[in-house]
């Protein structure tokens, strides 16, 4: 015997040992237990014994401490090996005597121990134990350190979801192949994926203890040598994926997960519902879809997933699938599905409708007439569901007092007196109701034989009449301003007038012309105080006051303004530049403070090679507009930008649906965006292209509707006009955000301009005027009812090469949301029109080229 130190152990006695070698005490931790056991180590293997070799003291919990083995002790023959006892040699690895030299060498051990403690190499494996790991870095002739983390079980990115469904299915079919030589039933369907599924389950735990963890699935896989078998997935893949707790473990409701035996339900009467919400108010949408541990719950709009987008009013999802609306507005209305996260096929549908209180606006506020004469007091009602209208007069109800003298029209948003009394002066209250609110607004009526002499008549006839409520025609000869009532030119501004702050010709006379004669591309009204005309050939905006109608201001802009557009919601005019007649460097230029009457100033946009850009209209229940689009030449997206700070937020790709954009059109009802395309054949019609505002991605094709989409002023009608076939279709978008069409008219005409105008005889209705680029008639339609007129005989339009701004070289602008008139030029001439007898009012002769026209109201 000889004694290498004295150690205690409150553990188990050691054993005698009949061979010369060592016998040690070893211990392990697995699965939260602490193992002890004795292991024998050859006399070969003992060179890491230092003499001050002591193992740490075991606690077990034995109250008395006896000396079971007074050290570690060794049998011998033939004396102490020494040179095998000075020598270290390193984990992994023994110590033998060389029996030709008798030196000391180390070799690899040639096995280990058989214990499964599995531990993470540095080489991305993992081993059974340290012992196997170095082992293996002898062998390897490399170094292997122990890598504390379970990366060495997952490999990486390596297994894709294909590669670990394959994996999946490999595993079921070899535990049906194990069920069937075993004698097991053989079922069909659910019940037989869940049968196999449990006995994998009891299959892999090792333990025992209703648990899979990673060691007990790595046991499995090197027991049943599926490293190979499962390429680039390993069974510890099942908890990257399915470990939905992410707890380390998996449950047998986990496996059935992963393996989709977990069964959920959907009541019938839950697979749709409808909720409603009042604008500006939050809403819950709460997934029906039911079974234990079901999976996290995916949510759709318009087939796009919203769980992974940053949305700013769709940004919270409850540990109980819930989807979270904040601040709903008209563009949140529409379809929402929600499904388990793979199961698709079971999904439930939630139809989302938006109320908005009433928002009304009256015509005339204040008006004067003589007695005997009819006057017309008329209500305009935005809201959901569509408001009812009453009226009061002086605060009494008007309805016991109609008669053939006093009627409603048109579900009462005009009160028309057929022949006026005095006792018809007072205010007039037009109410506007439904479910969510009320809105109201007064209409005074002044009867008096003197009307002439009263403060009302003077603000209504000489003000109303003199500024307000004129067509504004840019022409060759200069500015025609029209009275359409009585088709009374009320000012013709020549090409000679002076501008009055520069005091420089309207229209100077261009070297070698020998007529002095105007040229304008675009206008647009400010605020009924403005207008802002662009004169491309001068390189600049002339801004008119409507008040003085005269023209108060030059703006220099880049060379040939084209295009201008007034955003309401900014006070700013954007003026699109060609740069050249070629349009190789066109720029987009902004004038800010629009109304105001300051000397305005122009800056340039921070974008280039812009081909044109899109900003949508403000309405009755719209008066905000935060985003515009910008589409670049030739590209196949077009580009949002913040109209507040002019930067490009994002890019909106098309190039999935070969679309060049050519033209956008925008609703607030369910929120799309309308693209018009071209695509690589520009002589043909491409179908349009959907985007949904609300996840500003692109939700596919307006099923087969072509050309160029128009927007009611409520948003609630969609016409594209395919100026390629003809063809005219209208879609309606309902309050619950879905898109239907509703008519498709085949016409023989090539349609230039669309404008609406309010039906004269329902409410919340319109019709629409279309003028043709190539011919004289002018199409009519009556949207509620699908019926169609043509007016003939108004005359060629400006032949299209003497027309190059746009397509449009035969445009049709009524006359406000109150008007009875439209107006339409031909080459040489106006024609205006009776909207509410759809019949031609008069022509103005002696205006050529008169194709920019610009509407005044009220002022």
């Amino acid at each position: 015997m000889v004694r290498i130190k004295t150690c205690s152990y409150c553990g188990p006695p050691g054993p005698e040992l009949d061979t010369p070698g060592v016998v040690v005490l070893k211990q392990a931790s697995v699965s939260d237990h602490i193992l002890w056991w004795w292991t024998e180590i050859p006399i070969a293997d003992t060179q890491w014994l230092a003499p001050s070799f002591c193992p740490i003291t075991p606690r077990t919990g034995i109250r008395s401490r006896q000396p079971y083995m007074r050290g570690i002790k060794f049998k011998k023959e033939g004396g102490f090996i020494g040179a095998c006892f000075k020598k270290y040699c390193g984990r992994g690895r023994r110590c033998a005597i060389n029996k030709e030299t008798g030196a000391a060498e180390c070799l690899c051990l040639e096995r280990c121990h058989p214990s499964f403690v599995p531990v993470c190499g540095s080489d991305g494996r993992f081993y059974e134990n340290h012992c196997e790991l170095h082992r293996a870095s002898c062998l390897q002739n490399k170094k292997i350190y122990i890598v504390h983390s379970k990366d060495c079980f997952f490999k990486g990115d390596t297994c894709t979801m294909a590669e670990y469904n394959r994996l999946k299915n490999m595993l079921l079919d070899l535990q049906s192949k194990h069920s069937s030589q075993q004698g097991g039933a053989r079922e069909n369907g659910m019940a037989h994926r869940r049968h196999l599924v449990q006995e994998m389950f009891k299959y892999f735990d090792v333990n025992g203890d209703g648990h899979l963890d990673s060691s007990e699935l790595a046991q499995i896989s090197m027991q049943d040598h599926l490293e190979n078998d499962l390429l680039e997935c390993t069974l510890q893949d099942l908890l990257k994926y399915d470990d939905y707790n992410s707890d380390g473990h998996l449950t047998l409701l986990e496996l059935y997960t992963a393996f989709q035996v977990v069964q959920l339900s959907l009541p019938e009467e839950q697979k749709s519902s409808v909720s409603t919400v009042t604008v500006g108010l939050s809403t819950v949408l709460l997934c029906g879809i039911q079974g234990t541990l079901r999976p996290p719950v995916i949510w759709k709009r318009n087939g796009i997933v919203l769980n992974f987008l940053d949305l700013e009013d769709i940004n919270d999802f409850g540990d109980d699938g819930s989807l979270y609306i904040t601040k709903v507005t008209t563009i949140h209305m529409g379809n929402y599905t929600c499904h388990a996260y793979g199961y698709e096929d079971l999904y439930q549908t939630h139809i989302l409708q938006v109320n908005v209180p009433p928002v009304i606006i009256v015509y005339p506020e204040t008006q004067a007439q003589e007695p005997g004469v009819s006057a017309s007091l008329k209500c305009h009602a935005d809201g959901i569901p569509i408001p009812k209208i009453s009226w009061l007069k002086n605060g009494m109800d008007i309805l016991p007092k109609l008669s053939k003298q006093i009627s409603l029209i048109a579900n009462g948003s005009e009160l028309h007196i057929s022949s006026v009394r005095y006792e018809d002066t007072g205010a007039y209250t037009c109410i506007a109701k439904n479910e969510v609110g009320v809105d109201e607004d007064i209409s005074s009526l002044f009867v008096e034989d003197s009307a002439r002499k009263t403060l009302a008549n003077i603000l209504w006839r000489e003000e109303g009449l003199s500024v307000g409520n004129m067509f504004y025609i840019f022409s060759d000869d200069g500015v025609t301003i029209l009275q359409p009532n009585e088709c009374e030119i009320q000012r013709q501004i020549k090409p000679t007038e002076r501008i009055m702050a520069s005091y420089e010709e309207m229209c100077p006379k261009g070297e070698g012309d020998s007529v002095q004669l105007c040229d304008w591309a675009s206008a647009v009204n400010v605020r009924d105080k403005y207008i802002y005309v662009s004169q491309p050939i001068q390189n600049r905006v002339l801004i008119i006051d409507t008040q003085a109608q005269k023209v108060v201001q030059v703006v220099e802009t880049d060379p040939i303004p084209v295009k201008l557009h007034y955003d309401k919601s900014h006070d700013q005019v954007w003026v699109l530049s060609w740069g050249d007649s070629n349009k190789t460097h066109p720029t987009l230029q902004m004038i800010s403070q629009a109304s105001g009457g300051e000397e305005h100033q122009i800056t340039h946009s921070p974008f280039e090679r812009v081909d044109d850009f899109f900003i949508p209209s403000t309405n009755l229940i719209i008066t905000h507009v935060r985003f515009g689009f910008i589409f670049l030449r030739s590209e196949l997206a077009v580009h949002k930008i913040d109209l507040e700070t002019v930067a490009r937020i994002k890019t909106i790709g098309l190039k999935n649906y070969s679309c060049v954009p050519v033209s956008m059109a925008y609703t607030h009802l369910g929120g799309y965006y309308f693209v018009q395309c071209h695509g690589k054949n520009i002589s043909s019609s491409q179908p349009q292209v959907i985007i949904d505002s609300v996840t500003d991605a692109v939700i596919g094709y307006n099923s087969v509707v072509t050309g160029t989409p128009y927007i009611s002023p409520d948003g609630r009608f969609v016409v594209s006009a395919d100026e390629h076939t003809g063809i005219i279709r209208v879609q309606t978008i309902t309050f619950q955000g879905t898109l239907q069409l509703t008519l498709e008219l085949q016409t023989s005409l090539h349609i230039s301009s669309v404008a609406f105008h309010p039906s004269f005889t329902e409410a919340n209705q319109y019709y629409i005027y279309a003028s043709s680029q190539s011919q004289t008639d002018l199409l009519f339609v009556e949207l509620s009812t699908g019926r169609m007129e043509v007016l003939k005989n108004l005359k060629d339009p400006i032949q299209p090469d003497n027309w190059p701004w746009n397509n449009n070289n035969r445009v049709v602008i009524n006359s406000g949301m109150f008007g009875q008139h439209m107006l339409t030029p031909s080459k040489d001439s106006l024609f205006v029109l009776n909207g509410k007898q759809n019949t031609l009012h008069c022509e103005v002769s002696d205006v050529k080229r008169g194709n920019t026209v610009v509407w005044v109201g009220e002022v």
